[in-house]
C-alpha cells in the first residue's frame, strides 16, 4: 500500500528542497582551513615547484630536439659550400686519400695493418690536401706526422750513404788488420782497437774503425756475448734424464752426461728409481779424482737436488740451471736424447735395467762416440777410432761392422 504525500506534488516544495541541498553542499569549510598549519603550505609549494621544473625540463628537451632536427643538414650544406670554393686538384687529392683508406678498411681483419708503401702514399696525399686532418678516418694525425719524419730520415740516410764504388782512403793492409783485430778479439770495441793502432803509430778515427768492424763481426744482443759463444769458450757438460718403458710397461730412466763442444757421451747409467743420492753418485763416477769441466748444465728436475750441487762443488764444477722457457739453453743434450730415441730405443724392446744399460753402452760409448759423424763438429767423430779420418783410395777395402744387431753399421778400412 502506497501512501502519497500531498506536498510531494507541489512545485514550490521541490524548489525549497533543492535550495536547501545546494546550500549544504557548497558551504565553505572554515573550520578545516583554520586548522591547517604552515607545514602543509610548504609541502604544497614544493610539489608545485617540482611540477613546474619537470614541465620546464620537458619543454627544453623538446626545443633542443627540434633545433637539432632543423640544423641537421647544416654541416652537409657548409661542406658542399666549402667544396665549391676549393680547387679541382684539392678535391681529387682528398678523394684519393679517402679511397686509399677505404681500400685498407675493406680488408677482412679486425685491425688492418698499413704496409710501408701504403704509409708513404698516405703521407704523400696528406701533403697535397690542405685540410688533411679532417680527411683521416683510420689513423690519427700524429701517426701520419710520425710516418713523415721516418720517411724523411730514411731519405737522407740514403742520400748520405757513401758510394761503395769509391776507393777507401785507408790502405787495404790496414783495413785487413782492423778486421783481424775485431775477429780475433770479440770483447774489444772500436775504442780498444783504436788504442792498439795508436800503439803501433797508426792514427785512425773511431768512426772509421766502427765502419770496418760492422761487416766482420755481428753485434751481440744486449751488449754481451751469445750463449753459443760462452759454450764454445769454456769446457761445459750437460746432463739430463730419458724415460722409457720395459717389456712390462714399467718406467725406467736413463741418465746421460754429454760434452757440449766435442759431442762426446761422458757417462751413462740406468735405473728404475732415480733419487737425488743416485744422481749425485753418477756425477761422482763421471768425475774421478776431481777431473771435470768448468760448468755443468742441468734442468730444474727434483732428481738432482742439493746432493748433486754439493758433489759438483767438491769437484770444482759450477752448476748452471736452465732458465724458464729457454729450450736452447740445453739444446745439445736434448738433441742427443732425440737421437737415442729415433736411432735406438724406438726399434728395440727393453727387458730390464741391465738390458737397457748394455744397449745404451753399445750405442753411446762404442757407436755414438767412436763411429758416428756429427754435423755440429763438421761431420767428424768425437773420439776417432781405427781408420777414422784416413783417406781410402780403394773402396773395395771398406768393410761394414754391424752395431746393435745390424740396426746400424760402422764402415772402416780393412787393414
Amino acid at each position: 500500500m502506497v501512501v502519497s504525500d500531498p506536498a510531494a506534488s507541489d512545485p514550490v516544495y521541490w524548489l525549497h528542497f533543492a535550495s536547501a541541498v545546494g546550500s549544504a553542499s557548497f558551504r565553505p569549510r572554515t573550520g578545516l582551513v583554520r586548522s591547517a598549519g604552515s607545514g602543509d603550505v610548504v609541502t604544497m609549494t614544493a610539489a608545485v615547484s617540482a611540477r613546474l621544473r619537470t614541465v620546464a625540463l620537458r619543454a627544453a628537451a623538446r626545443l633542443k630536439a627540434t633545433f637539432r632536427r632543423l640544423t641537421r643538414p647544416l654541416p652537409l650544406v657548409t661542406g658542399v659550400a666549402g667544396d665549391l670554393l676549393r680547387t679541382r686538384r684539392e678535391l681529387i687529392a682528398e678523394n684519393a686519400l679517402l679511397r686509399q683508406q677505404l681500400i685498407i678498411a675493406s680488408r677482412k681483419v679486425k685491425r688492418p695493418a698499413f704496409q710501408p708503401h701504403e704509409r708513404g702514399l698516405l703521407v704523400l696525399l696528406a701533403c697535397l690536401v690542405p685540410r688533411w686532418r679532417d680527411a683521416l678516418l683510420l689513423v690519427k694525425p700524429e701517426t701520419v706526422l710520425r710516418w713523415h719524419r721516418a720517411g724523411f730520415r730514411l731519405f737522407w740516410r740514403h742520400r748520405s750513404k757513401p758510394d761503395a764504388r769509391r776507393e777507401p782512403r785507408l790502405p787495404r793492409e790496414l783495413i785487413a788488420l782492423i778486421r783481424q783485430m775485431a775477429a780475433s778479439n770479440r770483447l774489444w770495441g772500436a775504442e780498444r782497437v783504436r788504442g792498439e793502432l795508436l800503439k803501433l803509430g797508426i792514427h785512425v778515427s773511431k768512426r772509421t774503425i766502427q765502419k770496418y768492424m760492422r761487416g766482420i763481426r755481428p753485434r751481440a744482443p744486449h751488449g754481451g756475448q751469445r750463449w753459443r759463444t760462452i759454450l764454445r769458450n769454456h769446457t761445459v757438460w750437460a746432463c739430463d734424464f730419458l724415460q722409457t718403458y720395459d717389456l712390462w710397461f714399467r718406467p725406467i730412466f736413463a741418465f746421460f752426461i754429454v760434452d757440449i763442444n766435442s759431442k762426446r757421451v761422458v757417462h751413462m747409467a740406468a735405473t728404475y728409481n732415480p733419487s737425488q743420492q743416485w744422481t749425485a753418485q753418477q756425477l761422482r763416477n763421471a768425475t774421478p779424482f776431481g777431473q771435470g769441466p768448468q760448468f755443468i748444465i742441468r734442468d730444474r728436475d727434483d732428481k738432482y737436488g742439493a746432493d748433486f750441487d754439493r758433489v759438483a762443488k767438491g769437484a770444482g764444477i759450477r752448476v748452471v740451471r736452465t732458465a724458464v722457457r729457454a729450450p736452447l739453453m740445453n739444446s745439445v743434450v736434448e738433441r742427443f736424447l732425440r737421437s737415442v730415441r729415433q736411432e735406438c730405443l724406438d726399434h728395440l724392446i727393453i727387458l730390464g735395467e741391465s738390458h737397457l744399460r748394455s744397449i745404451l753402452e753399445e750405442f753411446a760409448s762404442r757407436y755414438f762416440n767412436r763411429c758416428r759423424p756429427h754435423q755440429g763438429i763438421g761431420q767428424r767423430v768425437p773420439v776417432p777410432f781405427g781408420s777414422a779420418g784416413t783417406c781410402c783410395t780403394d773402396p773395395s777395402r771398406v768393410v761394414a761392422r754391424p752395431v746393435l744387431g745390424g740396426l746400424h753399421h760402422d764402415y772402416q778400412t780393412a787393414a
